[in-house]
């Protein structure tokens, strides 16, 4: 029986979350265990100018750089592969409202460092583009330096943490997937590639928020001696008719590419699921933000 759950902080721009919870075996004896997540690379600094995006937001302040310009969209909107958000104090009773400041909920997301991995230069997409051959999708050494970015939900990931949620990275959810109980609440962001155990984990969960479309698309396995990842099945691997490497019969990935003008959360077996990528607007609507709280 889970008898608590607490967070600590490490630090404003948090990189990793310490999680610490008790099980009674028995009113006589209990277990405390310790699960350290692996850190995030969130920092942006030494990236040349910067430019503020004056309006762009009502919640937060945001700032890009010159050298994480990523393209544009269709409509000719600016797209970063990382962008900053700092508080505004004048919003700090609206935080309150749509974050988990005080951490009065059991809440934890789960940053995708596997799919940060996959979209690393020498990675999946190489092989995928056809750039190179399978050695682009076995043993590729797990991103522990590399900032997540937009494909690999570099927004959310920042969006959630200053609003006070805690993570864990697929790395403890692999290791520990029993850890995913101890919460009330659990947010999957673009978790493409997982392991079979990370699957069962979270679709075994109760109460999950998929954040992002394509989330659990592929089976990867993991060598942690060598802190690589191997792609098993899925992405059209090891043969061209298969799409998701679980056969999952909750894919939504038809809604990646989706821009959120009419977002909105549907119901599935296990929790609920948001109908388009949602990396732009997750800085910008505060309806969204209430919501991912209040599910």
């Amino acid at each position: 029986m889970v008898t608590g759950v607490a967070v600590t902080v490490i630090s404003v721009l948090t990189t990793y979350f310490v999680i610490t919870y008790t099980e009674n075996d028995t009113s006589e004896t209990s277990d405390t265990i310790t699960i350290t997540s692996t850190p995030i690379n969130l920092k942006v600094s030494d990236k040349g100018p910067s430019r503020y995006f004056k309006g762009q937001s009502e919640l937060f302040d945001i700032f890009g750089y010159n050298e994480d310009f990523y393209g544009y969209k269709p409509d000719g909107r600016v797209i970063y592969n990382h962008l900053e958000f700092v508080l505004k104090d004048e919003n700090a009773e609206l935080y309150q409202d749509i974050g988990n400041l005080d951490h009065s909920q059991k809440t934890l997301f789960i940053a995708p460092i596997f799919t940060m991995t996959a979209y690393s230069t020498h990675g999946f997409y190489d092989y995928f583009k056809g750039e190179c051959d399978e050695s682009c999708i076995k043993n590729i050494p797990i991103a522990y330096e590399e900032n997540p970015i937009f494909t690999s939900s570099a927004n959310s990931i920042k969006i959630l943490t200053l609003l006070g949620y805690p993570f864990l990275t697929d790395i403890e959810i692999d290791k520990h997937p029993e850890i995913l109980k101890k919460f009330d609440k659990v947010i999957v962001l673009h978790n493409e590639y997982v392991t079979k155990k990370e699957f069962d984990a979270i679709t075994q969960h109760p109460k999950v928020i998929y954040l992002s479309p394509n989330a659990l698309y592929a089976e990867i396995e993991v060598d942690y001696q060598e802190d690589t990842i191997s792609l098993v099945r899925g992405h059209n691997y090891p043969e061209q008719k298969i799409k998701n490497g679980f056969d999952w019969e909750f894919d939504n990935s038809e809604s990646e590419y989706l821009f959120c003008n009419d977002w909105e959360f549907y119901e599935i077996n296990n929790g609920i699921m948001l109908n388009c990528y949602p990396e732009e607007i997750i800085s910008q609507n505060a309806t969204l933000l209430r919501m991912i709280k209040e599910y």
